[in-house]
């Protein structure tokens, strides 16, 4: 599948309203789009999501590594080519727009650039021109240079300003711009171009999706064709690698605005693995029949009032109790915990499945790559593994003096400072999020085959 990345000057400058633009527009022309996001992020994705109409790719070397970067981009061709409805009747190809995190160059482990080479795709750089006119081309220039400089190898094909006029100030960009740079069009300055935020970043596509009026509006200014011209095929992935056997297991996820942070290909593969049930703690859903539960992050301090009132969080602990293995991750843990304390003040009563009381602040707490080496056995490694995860969290986790832990903090902050993964029970929780690349859900299934927690 051919694709491109768009990679930003700096973090701020507009890459995700760009992305969305160019979306609209390559879907306006016809063309099958499969978004993507370098980085571990949940939230920018979940914007890809509401317009293309598919999940957007997640697309991290620390969390995945190159083969396994190179197989999540690979598994979005079977959802577009040849099935996107504006597609069909059509001989034009899918195409996949690769969101940048951060800088081009800005991350430690898995920057934008990191992820271009890997998958050996062009960048397209999104520069910030409500200021400038041939300082964009400057901009534009010195990044291309400093590939080569650092030894990288990605090639910046050209630039989309982003905040730019039409008339003179689009000319004088244009005009600027040296013959090894292409240029791609602009995003108009608009106020309906803007998205939300709170902590942990924007709101929520399905709660402030970009009205598609101004989206086509802004995508009357892309060059469609100069893009797809510039796109390549990605690089392949190993293909004889081995894929994990079907496993005789039920897992329930949890799903719903409490329980939202989670991965496309971890559902995919609990799909392909096991069966799966999902439920709805705000909702009060009954925690399905099942062999282990798998609560993704979130935010459950949102939906604090309607999870404590719900009756599911109350069962999901007596569950635990009697042996039903629960994995939580970040908003996971929070919901397992005691009690979860919000940036008011006000306290809410959780699970009660881990020993530890939880704490909302205005600074977020943690924000790295991490990685975790398993101090003895759990649901997701075996004693020595080392898994690598991201946390980004506003919450403190006071623990009980006897609490177990099953990870020593190799890399980041974990719970304690020096560990993560709280044990109780057959449970686990963690405030960090890994990726099925990690291994970490094909132990977690594989243990709940092993009848620990049928019922």
């Amino acid at each position: 599948m051919k694709g491109f990345v768009l990679g930003g000057v700096s973090s701020g400058v507009g890459k995700t309203v760009g992305t969305l633009a160019i979306i609209q527009a390559l879907e306006d022309a016809g063309y099958g789009v499969q978004p993507a996001k370098a980085g571990p992020d949940f939230i920018d994705p979940s914007h890809h999501e509401a317009i293309a109409g598919r999940p957007s790719r997640t697309l991290d070397l620390w969390l995945e590594g190159e083969d396994g970067l190179r197989r999540n981009y690979a598994r979005g061709e079977g959802g577009v080519d040849g099935s996107h409805p504006s597609a069909r009747g059509t001989s034009s190809p899918a195409i996949c727009v690769v969101e940048g995190v951060m800088g081009l160059y800005d991350g430690d482990g898995s920057s934008t650039a990191m992820v271009a080479e890997a998958l050996d795709l062009p960048v397209v750089l999104v520069v910030d021109a409500a200021a400038g006119m041939e300082s964009v081309a400057a901009t534009a220039l010195g990044f291309r240079e400093y590939a080569e400089r650092i030894g990288r190898e990605i090639e910046v094909a050209g630039v989309v300003a982003q905040r730019a006029h039409g008339g003179r100030h689009e000319e004088g960009i244009r005009d600027a711009l040296p013959a090894e740079l292409e240029y791609f069009g602009r995003i108009p300055p608009n106020d309906d171009l803007e998205i939300p935020d709170r902590h942990l970043g924007l709101e929520m596509g399905d709660e402030a999706a970009l009205p598609r009026e101004a989206l086509r509006e802004a995508a009357e200014s892309i060059a469609v064709e100069r893009l797809v011209a510039a796109a390549s095929e990605a690089a392949q992935p190993d293909a004889s690698a081995a894929q994990p056997d079907p496993v005789d297991a039920t897992v329930a996820v949890a799903s719903d605005a409490a329980f939202a942070f989670r991965y496309p290909a971890t559902i995919e593969r609990f799909r392909e693995r096991a069966a799966v049930r999902t439920f709805s703690p705000v909702a009060g859903d009954p925690v399905p029949d099942c062999d282990g539960v798998y609560l993704p992050g979130g935010y459950p301090e949102l939906q604090a009032d309607a999870l404590e009132s719900a009756g599911t969080l109350a069962e999901l602990g007596e569950l635990a109790s009697e042996g039903l293995p629960v994995f939580g991750e970040c908003g996971g843990l929070m919901a397992m915990s005691r009690s979860l304390t919000t940036a008011d003040g006000d306290r809410h009563e959780m699970a009660g499945i881990l020993p530890a009381d939880v704490t909302m602040h205005d600074r977020y707490r943690a924000l790295d790559h991490v990685e975790l080496q398993a101090r003895e056995g759990t649901l997701t490694a075996t004693a020595g593994d080392r898994l690598r995860g991201h946390e980004f969290h506003y919450s403190s986790a006071a623990v009980d003096g006897d609490a177990r832990f099953a990870f020593e903090t190799v890399r980041g902050d974990g719970i304690d400072g020096d560990h993560d993964g709280l044990l109780e029970y057959e449970s686990l929780g963690t405030y960090a999020h890994v990726h099925p690349e990690s291994g970490a859900f094909d132990r977690f299934l594989e243990v709940l085959e092993s009848g620990a927690g049928h019922r």
